[in-house]
């Protein structure tokens, strides 16, 4: 962005340094050069503070473009660690409930092979 601001000023300030050095050389009276001269300075000072105030526009809706994608980031960020959290613990219940059903059958194989015996 920055690239395309200075390419506009440049081309602007130009544009505006050509318009000066052809009214000065042109075969007018001095009164209408600088009637001609204010006018267009009147006008290039118009865009050029168009210019900025679009430029300042964008600016912030940039600003609010990244403010936003980073709430949407870190909010996606919680809710991953929060996911992770939740299948871990889940994870350990499993694992309890295998370890709890192995040592049941265990117990149980245990007490059928001393009634057998």
């Amino acid at each position: 962005m920055s690239k395309s601001r200075d390419f506009t000023l440049g081309l602007l300030s130009g544009a505006l340094v050509g318009s000066v050095i052809a009214l000065l050389y042109a075969p007018d009276k001095g009164s209408n050069t600088r009637d001609v001269l204010s006018y267009r300075l009147s006008n290039y000072l118009d865009e050029l503070t168009n210019l900025i105030d679009k430029l300042s526009d964008e600016k912030e809706a940039i600003s609010d473009a990244k403010k936003k994608g980073d709430l949407v980031v870190e909010d996606a960020r919680q809710r991953a660690e929060d996911l992770i959290r939740e299948a871990e613990d889940l994870l350990g219940s499993i694992e309890e409930t295998k370890e709890k059903a192995k040592t049941e059958t265990e117990s149980k194989s245990e007490s059928e092979s001393k009634s057998n015996s």
